[in-house]
């Protein structure tokens, strides 16, 4: 199945999803509110998305974007699932249940940008010290003894 059979199969299949799929650089995107990410994932991985293989975040300075690559081996093609985190009450569902590769690298996203993931078994800091102040990969994240880079680079 190509990433086009894919998006008519989700578009009939799932009709609701349909509308927030589209196609980026050979990859599906499925950009979903954060009370859907989920439910999302669960019809993903039903559809034979059997592999996650990041989570991440991007700092869109007003809010966080929380970023799953997702793959099928049989299908041979891959998703990119996102969903908007607002900055002020920056928490999501952790996918953990469905794949347990979302274990630590959901704690790095909580470590590096202080998004909460609701139902994550051990959420802690993974790569600072749990006194750690701050977040370091949000825009906003100020320390003294950072060097900061002219804006050209």
């Amino acid at each position: 199945m190509n990433i086009d059979e894919l998006r008519e199969h989700l578009c009939k299949e799932h009709p609701d999803l349909c509308p927030l799929f589209s196609i980026e650089f050979g990859d599906g995107v499925l950009l979903v509110d954060r009370g859907r990410l989920f439910d999302a994932a669960a019809d993903l991985k039903e559809l034979g998305f059997d592999r996650l293989g990041m989570v991440t975040a991007v700092d869109r300075d007003e809010e966080f974007e929380l970023v799953y690559r997702l793959t099928s081996r049989a299908m041979s093609c891959g998703m990119f699932l996102k969903c908007r985190v607002p900055r002020e009450n920056p928490r999501g569902r952790s996918l953990v249940p469905l794949w347990p590769a979302a274990l630590w690298q959901e704690r790095e996203v909580y470590d590096l940008f202080g998004i909460e993931f609701e139902g994550h078994p051990d959420l802690r800091r993974i790569l600072l010290p749990e006194d750690w102040d701050g977040h370091p990969l949000r825009k906003d994240y100020a320390d003294d003894r950072m060097i900061r880079r002219p804006d050209y680079i």
